[in-house]
């Protein structure tokens, strides 16, 4: 267990990263792009930093489920097999990932984020009323919850947008109703990363305090947002989000490479 010691205004800066990055998860995903290089650049090593971000992360995704269960918009009766195999996919995304490395799925995932924003960029009738479901039962819990919760525990850059990509194109739901019911299977995939960076001693614990609390703060204002503005707040965010997010994604792949070609 390690309490790194911070300067009181860096845990300030921590606190408001946080907070943003909850309201901006709670909507559309990718809170990480901001979190994960704020405790970097705040001295932790980048193993402390990825397990710190799933404890922070934890208190956003947990503030954001929390308010849509009491506002009624996620029956959590309905969602008991989702749940179960998210955690069971996360945990062993999380075991297999201190054993594998996670190259070739660094090379994908900037092309799987960019083709998420366009599908929601370039059909906008999707989403905007519950349509026929596709997938029930074991099926739909076994890529929803068992592969992307797989995913999130292994990396896990984006997954609040496959969650809500899953309920969209595979339930049917509209896509308020997706995102909400995204970030309870989100709480539960950060929730089982987190337990393994636990008992790996990897969580530094001030600053993922400090960070949670600005997590719960962010994430129920994003929450309130989905369920009042919709469709006109969570498409554009999400397409955003996925811009930014591939951009990064690339950079941090490729940024020689592009920085040779544009000769900076």
């Amino acid at each position: 267990m390690e309490w790194i010691s911070v300067a009181p205004w860096l845990l300030g800066v921590l606190f408001l990263v946080a907070l943003l990055a909850g309201f901006i998860d709670a909507i559309a995903g990718g809170g990480g792009l901001l979190t994960v290089p704020a405790l970097l650049a705040a001295g932790l090593s980048p193993a402390q930093a990825l397990a710190t971000n799933k404890l922070q992360s934890v208190g956003g995704s947990f503030s954001a489920s929390l308010y849509f269960i009491r506002r009624k918009a996620v029956d959590l009766r309905e969602q008991k097999l989702n749940i179960a195999l998210t955690f069971l996919g996360s945990v062993s995304g999380a075991l297999l990932v201190q054993h594998v490395q996670g190259d070739i799925l660094r090379q994908l995932l900037p092309l799987l984020v960019i083709t998420i924003g366009l599908y929601f960029l370039l059909m906008p009738k999707i989403g905007e009323e519950d349509r026929q479901r596709r997938l029930h039962g074991l099926p739909f819990a076994l890529v929803a919850g068992g592969c992307v919760g797989f995913y999130d525990g292994f990396f896990g850059p984006g997954a609040g947008s496959f969650y809500a990509l899953a309920f969209v194109t595979l339930c049917g739901y509209n896509l308020a109703k997706s995102t909400a019911h995204a970030k309870v299977l989100n709480f539960t995939s950060n929730l089982g990363g987190l337990l393994l960076f636990m008992l790996g001693g990897k969580v530094v614990w001030l600053p993922g305090l400090v960070m949670l609390a600005g997590q719960v703060c962010g994430a129920r204002l994003g929450a309130r947002m989905v369920l009042t503005k919709g469709q006109s707040l969570i498409r554009p965010m999400i397409v955003i989000v996925s811009a930014v997010m591939s951009a990064k994604l690339l950079y941090d792949s490729h940024g020689a490479e592009i920085l040779g070609w544009l000769h900076v």
